[in-house]
């Protein structure tokens, strides 16, 4: 890929509005198998908020990875897989449950590099919540565009991940089912073929299998977040994507105190690192 400018993205924005749906909340707390649902006007639960304002593109409008094809909001970056790395979360007051609420999205980044690896091209898109006059949240999102990795050669193994932390003071374990990935992408209206299409997702990009999607890993371990600590308002909370996590293998989510907050991560069933994390609280609970 030549290197592309991609300056003319930058301090491109996009608002998206939308109702707080109830029934959506429901069919979440199915999903993640919760016994409590939150209802009409409580607080969206942290995490939840990507559940809302995701565009909904006509099949006209979507690539081959049943990702919307390049060059609307985000620059037409021609590299084949483009990833969710990571997200920087405030959050500063409740969305409540039914309310209307809209989302301004503003690209403040574009960066490309050029490595060992390859090229990469790194956007930054800052994303900010309000509802009925109030700022709820805002978030840094990382998106990451690269090439197709190398394959194996035959009989090689793939060189292990970073281990994940030991002493975790609080741990659940999750099972993904293709049911549950398939009902996240439809509940965020997501077309990523790597999460339901497993043909697509081992023979086009590679995987040993479906895909466990970085926001549902991340919502998982904001909820566990708010469980250890007893039921606190999240303040911040802030995720990196290391590994992918695969259909049908288990993996825990798992925390640690870390000073006033908490140190977070999902760990493979080999130990290897998934994702990790770090929440902090308001002191009282909003």
């Amino acid at each position: 890929m030549d290197v592309q400018d991609f300056s003319a993205w930058v301090g491109r924005t996009e608002t998206i509005s939308e109702q707080i749906y109830a029934g959506r909340i429901v069919q979440q707390a199915a999903t993640l198998d919760l016994e409590n649902v939150p209802a009409t006007g409580d607080p969206l639960p942290p995490g939840w908020q990507w559940l809302y304002f995701n565009p909904a593109m006509r099949p006209g409008g979507l690539g081959a990875d049943g990702h919307a094809v390049r060059g609307g909001f985000l620059p037409p970056v021609s590299l084949p897989r483009r990833m969710w790395a990571g997200s920087r979360i405030t959050y500063h007051a409740p969305l409540p449950i039914g309310s209307m609420a809209e989302k301004t999205s503003e690209i403040l980044k574009v960066e490309t590099k050029v490595g060992k690896s390859g090229t990469l091209v790194f956007v930054t898109v800052q994303h900010s919540v309000s509802s009925g006059g109030a700022l709820c949240s805002v978030e840094e999102q990382d998106l990451v565009y690269r090439d197709a990795p190398a394959p194996l050669a035959p009989g090689a193994v793939p060189a292990p991940g970073k281990q994940a932390p030991e002493g975790a003071a609080f741990s659940e374990r999750i099972d993904p089912t293709p049911t549950m990935l398939f009902r996240y992408s439809a509940l965020t209206f997501n077309g990523h073929r790597i999460h339901y299409d497993a043909p697509y997702a081992t023979g086009d990009e590679g995987y040993p299998g479906l895909v466990v999607h970085g926001p549902l890993t991340a919502t998982l371990l904001q909820g566990l977040a708010v469980k250890a600590s007893g039921g606190r308002s999240l303040k911040s909370f802030s995720f990196r994507g290391l590994s992918p996590l695969i259909v049908d293998r288990p993996f825990w989510i798992e925390a640690a105190q870390e000073g006033e907050g908490l140190s977070l991560w999902a760990r493979m069933e080999s130990g290897e690192l998934a994702m990790q994390a770090n929440a902090t609280f308001y002191t009282t609970s909003q």
